[in-house]
């Protein structure tokens, strides 16, 4: 009988090592390295150079550009974007002559982050949904849902919609996405809150 031909696309030159799951709709281009923990979801896309370490979690839909490694310890939710030549680590003291394998600390990117091109995320951190790094930042702490960040070390610059837009707040606290008038709430807390139902979810 013949062989099932993959619900995926992998390029010829894409390494997949056996043990590794690959959701349907999926795309591998050139010289990428899939190890064989790794799980990747549906739909996502890989381009050219791309690292995925054992037990690295993707959802359904992420977007990872060119040039990027995620190792152990990286976990992506649904509809995360992360751009060229970004870099996470999973130790926060590396020595050559020292064996962390046991300290790897995970990293946890919520529903909808982006993440810009060149951008530095230390391990043992949590993006919250719909975050946005900009390029070049160097994410040393925790980034709330919808928070945009930049700059070394990255800080809180603003606030960003959904569909990526930076939100201008009125007198009450509220503002809307000038794209899909989402409205969004701004807590006393320091926490953004969007009052909208996502149809997505």
């Amino acid at each position: 009988m013949p062989k099932k031909a993959p619900e995926y696309f992998a390029h010829p030159t894409a390494v997949l090592d056996e043990g590794c799951r690959i959701g349907a709709g999926t795309r591998i281009w050139h010289f990428c390295h899939i190890s064989a923990g790794a799980e990747i979801g549906e739909d996502c896309t890989l381009g050219q150079n791309v690292f995925v370490a054992d037990d690295v979690r993707l959802g359904r839909n992420v977007k990872v550009q060119n040039n990027v490694s995620l190792y152990t310890g990286v976990e992506c939710a649904d509809d995360v974007f992360i751009g060229p030549s970004a870099v996470f680590t999973n130790v926060v003291n590396p020595r050559a002559a020292v064996v962390r394998r046991h300290e790897y600390q995970p990293t946890r990117l919520g529903r909808g982050v982006s993440i810009g091109a060149n951008a530095t995320i230390v391990c043992g951190l949590t993006l919250g949904e719909y975050a946005f790094v900009g390029a070049g930042a160097v994410v040393t702490k925790d980034v709330p849902a919808y928070a945009l960040v930049f700059g070394n070390p990255a800080k809180r610059r603003g606030w960003m919609s959904r569909l990526g837009h930076t939100l201008q707040f009125d007198a009450h606290g509220y503002a809307s996405c000038p794209e899909s008038g989402e409205v969004y709430s701004l807590g006393r807390s320091g926490t953004l809150t969007c009052i909208t139902p996502d149809s997505n979810a």
